[in-house]
């Protein structure tokens, strides 16, 4: 019903930037403005850990303390995207960073759990990112 791309990823070193992109598809009805979109990461042998959500208007995001002050989440309605834009890039923040939308069209409450992988719908096939030093 749903199809997320991400894109983006790649080798940098420490200290530098990256822009991740997730490109929204679907049928008609499941239209991106009715989802809530999340940036997840997994590195190796660790688990899935939250990284930035964003809600379904925009109008509210929300950061894992460990990247606050680095890394931007944004949405474009027009073009059906949503973006993890990372700044000074650490070596921890190698990972596999997956793209996943939540249905808000219930209305319940994003604020309260926007960190909870399992209240996620949707997810993408994942994007490397490799921070080396």
């Amino acid at each position: 019903q749903v199809q997320l791309v991400e894109s983006g990823g790649g080798l940098v070193q420490a200290g530098g930037s990256l822009r991740l992109s997730c490109s929204f598809s679907g049928r008609s009805y499941s239209t991106f403005n009715m989802f809530a979109m999340g940036w997840f990461r997994q590195a190796p042998g660790k688990e899935r850990e939250v990284v930035a959500g964003i809600s379904w208007n925009g109008d509210s995001s929300y950061y894992a303390d460990s990247v606050k002050g680095r890394f931007t989440i944004s949405r474009d309605r027009a073009k059906k995207s949503v973006y993890l834009q990372m700044n000074s890039l650490k070596l921890e923040d190698t990972a596999v960073y997956y793209c996943a939308a939540r249905w808000q069209g219930d209305g319940s409450s994003y604020e309260r759990d926007w960190f909870a992988g399992f209240r996620y719908d949707y997810w993408g096939q994942g994007t490397q990112v490799t921070v080396s030093s």
